[in-house]
């Protein structure tokens, strides 16, 4: 019999739990312990973050109709985390110049990614190709002063909820794994799949790079995972499951194997999610990919199966130069991303790779899209519910979660994103605008409409590693399917 499981396998995606170094590990610790708020503060007083944090307490609430099976899978690993600047250092390298590289081939080629990224603030993930340099890199890594814990435990919540998690499934995963999360045995193997996060702080130096912003560059020797070995499994685990709802992660992980491995085996994972029974909803996340040709495969292939994606400002312009649609022109996002061109992406997608249309073939009518500031779910009219609630519920979060917290605390956030903007960038378009009471701004566009909201940004952020998908599992469990029609 299937057992109840936390809703925090479905936080982890890409489930990973995290080796966190850092040497200021008492601050950490208090950092974690929820403590009352003896802070007051008279009405008259409040701050816009304040008003936002208190609506969002108000107006947050579960649907009607709740998911009660969640398969996920198919990415599943151990994070190592640690300081990338440190790490860097201990390896001997020196600080130089930045450049990006689409598979890491040495040490140099990982400073030079890891600078490339640290400069512009920006998430990113890379394939390392060789195993024995990895292995004395991830060595390194684990000596490297750090503190063992377990992630993603907040979303315990909703204990009605049961997960099954099918994946990569080493001895060091398993153990860390809550014991009611539900594991086929044909996804146990003996070694586990470990990737290295390397994290910066917003402002910390190396050489002459400086962060704009906090984030981290990840990167792993991965076959596993590279090679999605578990779909079948997964996939085969779902008529005993009976799940009513999929959720998919680690397509991006194929594009270091190679063109040739790649395009054999999407075509292998098509077929597989195309066996997954029509009245299932699927999720699909992204993650950093830098091949547009594979990209370009994703978006022609898998979005047209699955009924909703989850994605960061980084894939989401990527996936429009991959596929030159909407502002490919542009090399990268300028500071915050201009929300009516991230609307005209947004269409664009859900208008050509979408059911945006009724007599369209296309399963995917949600996209559920973040960036540091802000966050938009567009959805197809008729699909979907709730979803006002769902994109604050990402937001809210972001916001606690970057912060080392079980809730918000608003004296360590900050308001980034614009209280005024447009719908669009180009064609005819509304002046639209955001009231911190009421923190969901709503507009339409043809069949699709867009639920936006703002974040309270971390001042001070200690855990940037698997926000998006956070992010993407509240809003998941958040949403509600307004139909039961076949996708």
């Amino acid at each position: 019999m299937w057992r109840k499981a936390s809703a925090a396998a479905l936080l982890a995606l890409a489930v990973g739990y995290f080796y966190y170094g850092s040497p200021d590990l008492p601050e950490q610790i208090l950092q974690h312990i929820s403590l009352p708020n003896f802070q007051s503060t008279s009405p008259s007083q409040n701050s816009v973050e304040q008003v936002i944090s208190a609506a969002w307490e108000t107006l947050i609430t579960l649907p009607t109709r709740q998911w009660s099976k969640v398969a996920v899978g198919v990415n599943a690993c151990v994070d190592v985390v640690v300081s990338g600047v440190g790490l860097l250092q201990a390896l001997a390298v020196d600080p130089g110049t930045g450049m990006d590289h689409e598979v890491l081939h040495s040490k140099e080629d990982l400073k030079e990614a890891f600078i490339h990224f640290m400069e512009r603030g920006a998430a990113a993930e890379r394939f390392f190709s060789d195993s024995e340099a990895f292995q004395r890199i991830a060595r390194a890594a684990a000596e490297y002063p750090g503190n063992a814990a377990l992630i993603g435990q907040k979303l315990a919540t909703y204990p009605d909820l049961m997960v099954l998690l099918c994946g990569p499934v080493g001895p060091k995963l398993h153990e860390m794994l809550d014991e009611q999360i539900v594991v086929p045995p044909e996804s146990l193997q003996q070694t586990d799949e470990y990737h290295l996060i390397l994290e910066y702080k917003a402002g910390e130096q190396w050489g002459s790079t400086q962060a704009p912003q906090a984030n981290r560059f990840i990167f792993s020797h991965d076959v596993s995972n590279g090679e999605m070995s578990s779909l079948e499994t997964f996939v085969a685990s779902l008529d005993e499951f009976e799940p009513d709802l999929v959720v998919l992660s680690g397509l991006h992980m194929m594009e270091g194997q190679g063109r040739e491995l790649w395009e054999e085996r999407l075509k292998e994972a098509v077929l597989a999610i195309s066996d997954i029974r029509k009245d299932i909803p699927i999720h699909l996340e992204l993650a950093s990919m830098t091949d547009k040709d594979y990209m370009n495969s994703i978006m022609q292939e898998v979005m047209p199966i699955v009924s909703s994606i989850g994605l960061n400002e980084q894939e989401l312009l990527f996936l429009s130069q991959a596929g030159q649609g909407p502002h490919a022109d542009m090399a990268t996002w300028k500071g915050i991303p201009d929300v009516g061109q991230v609307s005209d992406i947004l269409l664009w997608i859900l208008e050509q790779h979408g059911r945006s249309e009724p007599s369209s073939e296309a399963d995917l009518t949600r996209i559920h899209f973040h960036t540091l500031a802000y966050h938009i779910l567009a959805t197809v009219d008729g699909y979907w519910g709730n979803q006002a609630a769902a994109v604050m519920a990402g937001a809210r979060v972001a916001s606690s979660q970057a912060c080392g917290l079980q809730s918000v605390d608003v004296s360590k956030v900050e308001l980034k994103a614009p209280l005024q903007f447009h719908s669009s960038h180009t064609e005819p378009r509304e002046k639209l605008s955001l009231n911190p009471a009421e923190p969901v701004t709503v507009w339409r566009r043809g069949n699709v409409t867009f639920h936006m909201t703002t974040v309270l940004v971390c001042k001070q952020p200690l855990r940037t590693v698997g926000l998006g998908d956070a992010i993407s599992a509240e809003g998941l469990v958040y949403s509600e399917l307004k139909t039961q029609q076949p996708f």
